[in-house]
């Protein structure tokens, strides 16, 4: 493992990209030879999808992260504790969040699946997109009634019927685009079971506007399970394989897919997603989330200049020292998204394809993303010597640990099955392995560790964290050399564990066992937990 790991990392994806290329290429000619006149006339007034995949990622993006700001922009009164406020808040406002941002990304997944069998767009199907988009934009909308008017069943109303629309809208693209096949995945073009797909892939799609209908319903009679049925619908992939493994177990048949279920729109937790919309949607989120934190500083702390002149006598510098602690939460907070980040691009280089596991647990840790222009407001709220502060430094702290722990959660999914998710410079065993775990559980350890130490020195509770997020960076500079001496201190240790066992067996071919073994001969780290 050397200084240009990550440029054969690089060279790698390069390598396959290429690949796919040539062979798609091969295939396509030897398709386009085969089609009539007529569908060569529809193929040519068609365009390729990736433009409209990226505008659409980037709107889903936006819509899912500023839902925070009812949330974040939530004003307590100065006598009025933040522990019984946030006990409120979270049970209103940041739940229904939390929910509708999961909903949100499971349309956004479903717009994944169901562009990875629609491969070419023509003016129909754009616009279908587009107006799939605008209710998307609405549902904002919906969530701020939701969020302000909980007990009402209007927002739950407009929310379940945006939804059950874009799912219709939805079912018109896979009926249209199949009866257009040249608009279709080429493995489906040739395929001789298109209906099976088609009817396949609507079946899938109808199952969340028909769970939102069961919602809209029951809003009538007990609205609180219109809520319960809305969260079922973000885990209904995992719990319809759940019910479906158990139904095997107690039939004493095995659980096979067949291999038409398994290429296209199935639920299964290993069914890969697009890796590079993945992508684009996760730094869409961050992109966005920093970007609102700058907004409130923009609006509130401009110095008014009749108090300029009236309060500091015209001396601009002063009035602005007022906002220091607003100006430091800033700054803590912006280092804090940009090296999550970091370690969220740091995290996918490796990473080969998304597996459906991995893509719930980066949903997770962007909800709670999400939440850290909630923990800036917080942080700069209350005065340092605020009985209020302790509770909002440690609010934010828990914040940061969730969006650390999740994304360490994606890095041990892709670890079960290593020689399929992940590159082999970064599987179990090896230096480039330890250091991306380093960089991994940096924050979560780093933010528990402050709130426990908030705890025990509440005074200074502003003070750490501040310091704590001014430091990470520090300490990611830091990591690789932190990790290389932790490696070298524990190589004699090792060597010497190893050397025990063979001197007791009779000490045949015993010797110093390197730490860096071949690529392919690594044990996976499935098999290590077996």
């Amino acid at each position: 493992m050397g200084e240009n790991d990550d440029s054969e990392i690089i060279e790698h994806h390069v390598d396959e990209a290429m690949e796919k290329k040539t062979s798609q290429r091969s295939h396509t000619h030897s398709f386009m030879e085969s089609v009539t006149s007529s569908e060569r006339e529809g193929h040519s007034s068609t365009q390729s999808s990736h433009r409209l995949l990226a505008y659409s990622d980037a709107l889903i993006s936006i819509i899912a992260t500023v839902m925070i700001l009812p949330v974040a922009h939530t004003k307590f009164e100065g006598n009025e504790e933040l522990k019984q406020s946030f006990q409120l808040l979270l049970t209103t406002k940041i739940a229904v969040y939390l929910m509708t941002f999961l909903i949100v990304t499971v349309a956004w997944a479903a717009h994944i699946r169901l562009f990875q069998v629609i491969e070419r767009i023509d003016d129909c199907l754009a616009l279908l997109n587009l107006a799939c988009m605008m209710l998307i934009t609405f549902l904002p909308y919906t969530f701020s009634l939701m969020a302000t008017f909980p007990e009402k069943i209007l927002g739950i109303l407009l929310f379940c019927a945006c939804v059950m629309v874009i799912g219709l809208i939805q079912a018109v693209i896979v009926i249209y685009a199949f009866s257009r096949p040249f608009l279709l995945n080429e493995q489906i073009q040739i395929s001789e079971n298109q209906a099976y797909y088609k009817h396949h892939i609507l079946k899938v799609i109808m199952r969340v506007p028909i769970m939102c209908l069961f919602a809209s319903i029951f809003s009538f009679i007990f609205f609180q399970l219109s809520y319960v049925i809305l969260a079922i619908v973000i885990f209904l992939p995992y719990i319809s394989q759940s019910l479906k493994w158990c139904r095997s177990k107690a039939l004493g048949h095995s659980l096979e897919e067949t291999p038409d279920s398994m290429l296209f729109y199935t639920y299964h937790p290993n069914e890969p997603l697009s890796k590079e919309r993945v992508e684009a949607f996760s730094d869409g989120v961050y992109a966005i989330v920093a970007t609102l934190l700058i907004l409130d500083i923009c609006e509130d702390n401009v110095p008014d200049p009749v108090m300029v002149q009236q309060k500091f006598g015209g001396s601009l510098v002063a009035a602005l020292q007022e906002y220091g602690p607003e100006f430091l939460a800033y700054f803590g907070s912006f280092a804090t998204v940009g090296l999550l980040w970091f370690v969220h691009h740091s995290l996918f280089l490796h990473v080969t394809i998304t597996s459906r596991l991995m893509g719930l647990f980066n949903t997770f840790s962007l909800a709670f993303v999400g939440g850290l222009p909630l923990a800036y407001e917080l942080t700069h709220e209350f005065p340092r010597d605020s009985r209020n502060a302790l509770e909002a430094v440690q609010i934010s702290c828990v914040i940061i640990f969730f969006a650390g722990v999740f994304q360490l959660a994606i890095w041990v999914a892709a670890l079960f099955d290593e020689r399929r998710t992940l590159h082999p410079l970064v599987r179990y065993g090896g230096r480039d392995h330890a250091f991306m775990l380093a960089k991994l559980a940096l924050y979560p350890c780093v933010s528990l560790g402050t709130f426990f130490l908030t705890c025990a020195l509440s005074e200074f509770s502003t003070s750490i964290f501040h310091l704590m997020q001014l430091g990470v960076p520090v300490a990611f500079l830091l990591l690789r050399l932190l990790v290389s001496v932790g490696l070298a201190l524990l190589r004699p240790l090792l060597a010497a564990l190893r050397k025990q066992p063979e001197a007791a067996a009779g000490g045949a071919g015993a010797g110093l066992v390197e730490v860096e073994e071949d690529e392919e001969a690594r044990v996976p780290f499935s098999d290590l937990v077996s």
